[in-house]
């Protein structure tokens, strides 16, 4: 399965800054035996949203990091609504919900989840414990999710 990973981040974009994060997801996704292509973009809207429809076309499963916070320069929401076709809330609930266990600012996530075709798109925060963290809360899910989107047979579906 191919995956993509994008670093949202205008210090990592201006190769001020390592990508802890990014590379981290990349790491993360090909111990689980994905094909995984590795983006960096400023946080602007436009190229954020460029590249998620970009991306889409090959990958069933994008993920950022980086952009979702409150500050002013946060638009990886914004920018990922922007390109979904049908959002998929709970993942971004259950995100939230384990942010908030582990630190009040946990609060301030405002990542999404959703479909563009039959891509899968997630938003998780820019530090790489955020990234840890979501990704281990989310992996037992995604084979049967990336399955569902791919109109693949599952137990659950009556033929």
């Amino acid at each position: 399965m191919r995956a993509a990973v994008v670093t949202v981040s205008d210090g990592v974009a201006a190769g001020e800054r390592d990508d802890e994060s990014g590379t981290l997801l990349v790491e993360l996704l090909e111990a689980e035996k994905y094909d995984v292509e590795h983006r960096v973009v400023p946080d602007e809207r436009p190229r954020i949203a460029a590249a998620l429809r970009e991306l889409s076309q090959s990958a069933g499963l994008v993920l950022t990091t980086g952009g979702t916070g409150v500050s002013p320069r946060d638009f990886t929401p914004e920018a990922t609504e922007s390109v979904l076709d049908r959002t998929v809330p709970g993942i971004a609930e259950a995100l939230r919900a384990d942010a908030i266990r582990q630190t009040p600012h946990g609060l301030l996530g405002r990542g999404l989840a959703g479909l563009r075709g039959q891509t899968l798109i997630v938003n998780l925060p820019g530090s790489p414990g955020g990234c840890r963290d979501g990704f281990e809360l989310i992996k037992p899910a995604l084979p049967h999710a990336l399955e569902l989107i791919a109109g693949d047979q599952t137990e659950h579906q009556q033929t």
